[in-house]
């Protein structure tokens, strides 16, 4: 099994503004001259790690990282405000002019993979491949599947906890519910609800329990940009046409895609990535039959670290 890259700090960070109201954490590691990746992270609202840069050769790759819109370290934290699929696909755009990149790797998962793929619908020419992990095709019944009925067969004692903050009249529609309560003025029933449905997102982010990543995603920070991002998203259709990136996949054609996914993702079930593939037949297809939805599964860590080592040796070859 690959282990990542070791701890590595980043040669360079900036708030980059990006409209009026939001300013973009930015950062560079690795290479200067190395092969451009963009890691796309998950959520929306979750925000990027120190970890996030240990997927690639550092000797290999530029390494970019940035927090999407509201969360991590860009600012203001939690904004609703203008946060939509266009405008982070815009920031994605300037991010690579700013940094005067011709063309670039995307390397997503969950709503990262999500993102990836709209971004490279809408600007093919500047993708030179995607590394996709997780995948999360935004449909409605995706939504549906973790957020009202689904995920809830298999975890029914967490699902127990993120219903709690809900009143019982209003639980069957859950999202709206939940999307009054983190846009409330409350600030105490707007931090209980973030918890709860960050650290449901967590609980069952992985085949194993992990409380390091619960921990993680119940800190007060990460829970209220996360909750409150995305259920901004997903009760806006994540402000994309029903099931656009598989009508849409014909416009990959011709960029390198590989496709990791868990064959216990309960986040995301697996189907999402085996249609992703029919519509893409041309991509390479990994299902790791021991993990769930986590990049920091050992078999997907293992698979994604692979992908990128050959893919930094076909860049050098090349």
């Amino acid at each position: 099994m690959r282990p990542l890259y070791p701890e590595l700090k980043p040669n360079h960070t900036e708030m980059l503004s990006v409209d009026s109201e939001h300013s973009l954490y930015l950062e560079e590691s690795g290479n200067p001259d190395g092969f451009p990746v963009l890691f796309v992270h998950g959520g929306p609202g979750g925000g990027c790690s120190s970890d996030h840069r240990r997927f690639f050769s550092p000797e290999a790759y530029r390494i970019i990282l940035f927090d999407q819109r509201g969360c991590g370290r860009s600012t203001p934290h939690g904004s609703l405000n203008n946060n939509t699929t266009q405008a982070l696909i815009a920031d994605m755009e300037l991010i690579r002019e700013h940094l005067n990149i011709d063309s670039w790797l995307l390397f997503g998962g969950s709503w990262g993979s999500t993102l990836s793929l709209a971004y490279a619908q809408t600007h093919p020419e500047r993708v030179q491949g995607l590394v996709l992990r997780g995948i999360f095709l935004c449909r409605q019944r995706d939504i549906d599947w973790f957020y009202q009925d689904g995920a809830s067969h298999i975890f029914p004692d967490y699902w127990q906890e993120y219903i709690a903050p809900i009143n019982k009249e209003r639980r069957r529609a859950i999202l709206p519910a939940y999307y009054e309560l983190l846009t409330s003025d409350n600030e105490i029933a707007r931090m209980a609800a973030a918890k709860a449905w960050s650290v449901w997102e967590g609980r069952c982010s992985t085949l194993h329990p992990n409380p390091d990543l619960v921990d993680h995603f119940g800190d007060p920070h990460v829970a209220l940009a996360m909750a409150r991002i995305e259920s901004h998203y997903f009760i806006n259709n994540s402000f994309l046409d029903d099931n656009a990136l598989l009508k849409n996949a014909y416009k990959l054609k011709g960029i390198p895609t590989w496709i990791v996914h868990g064959r216990y993702d309960v986040v995301c079930p697996v189907e999402q990535a085996y249609l992703l593939h029919q519509a893409i037949p041309e991509a390479e297809l990994d299902i790791i039959r021991d993990a769930g939805h986590s990049a920091f599964e050992p078999g997907i860590t293992d698979r994604l670290i692979q992908i990128t080592d050959r893919l930094a040796n076909l860049e050098q070859d090349a």
